[in-house]
């Protein structure tokens, strides 16, 4: 996997298609991001973070952020973002 280990999920929201993240890393709307896990692979551009309920651009390690997310992902599942982006 080449790319930056931002962190992993820590939850998933399945109604709404959210899932809270722990980072190690910095993450921000625009990025592109590969969800990797043992029954997760896919990759999308992070359209949507939120911490505390209220829209952030940018999100870093110790906040807990919720971000958007395009399929159900699973607790555990690592994220990446995608090598070569800003």
């Amino acid at each position: 996997m080449s790319g930056i280990r931002l962190g992993k999920v820590k939850h998933f929201f399945d109604k709404i298609g959210v899932a809270a993240l722990d980072l190690t890393d910095t993450i921000r709307v625009g990025d592109t991001v590969h969800v990797l896990g043992h029954s997760t692979d896919f990759q999308q551009e992070v359209a949507s973070l939120q911490i505390e309920h209220q829209p952030v651009n940018e999100a870093g390690p110790g906040q807990d952020v919720a971000m958007k997310v395009a399929h159900r992902v699973h607790p555990g599942d690592a994220v990446f973002k995608i090598a070569g982006e800003g």
